[in-house]
């Protein structure tokens, strides 16, 4: 009876064991995941202060296309407003969207290819637009794997009983795969 006792004493320790390891890893995992985001959400709000400069910077030129501005505007807000990763990825979206059609409206306006700042500001943009695609693959990558690992056996188990569910993916907006053709 006391080998017996032993034996479970021991069994028991390794699951302990086991779980408290499996714990650590998924908060970790977890933690990596909502860095991955918080580096995307900083991207956004560098593309965010980058927008008011462009859009000041052309709307002198373009005064019959305030839709755009008020729309630019109105996804930002929306974007300020949401709470969870998909809310702010389909704000994040409305946002890709305005600015594209600014984009594509101020090809209407050649004058605007020659200033300096419209120029520099739409390199910024376009290198925080590459970063921005950078971090949502990393963040991609982080949720994927630790959604792995919440879905494995035993691992399942242990994810479901400390509440550790699935994180959400970021996915383009419908219509992101058509980038609008912009031609300074």
């Amino acid at each position: 009876m006391k080998k017996f006792l032993i034996i479970l004493a021991v069994v028991v320790a390794i699951m302990a064991l086991y779980a408290w390891g499996t714990y650590n890893k998924m908060v970790v995992a977890s933690e990596g995941v909502d860095n991955m985001w918080a580096q995307v959400e900083t991207q956004y709000q560098r593309r965010f202060d980058l927008i008011p400069n462009l859009v000041e910077s052309v709307k002198g030129a373009m005064g019959q296309e305030q839709k755009v501005f008020g729309d630019l505007a109105e996804a930002r807000t929306r974007y300020s407003g949401a709470q969870t990763v998909n809310e702010k990825a389909e704000a994040a979206g409305q946002v890709e969207s305005a600015l594209a059609r600014l984009l594509v409206i101020m090809e209407n306006y050649p004058q605007l290819k020659s200033v300096e700042t419209v120029q520099t500001l739409m390199v910024q943009l376009e290198g925080t637009e590459n970063r921005i695609s950078v971090e949502r693959k990393r963040f991609n990558d982080a949720a994927r794997d630790f959604n792995v690992m919440v879905k494995r056996i035993p691992a399942r188990w242990l994810a479901s009983m400390f509440g550790f569910s699935e994180k959400a993916y970021f996915e383009a907006a419908a219509g992101a795969e058509n980038a609008p053709a912009v031609k300074f």
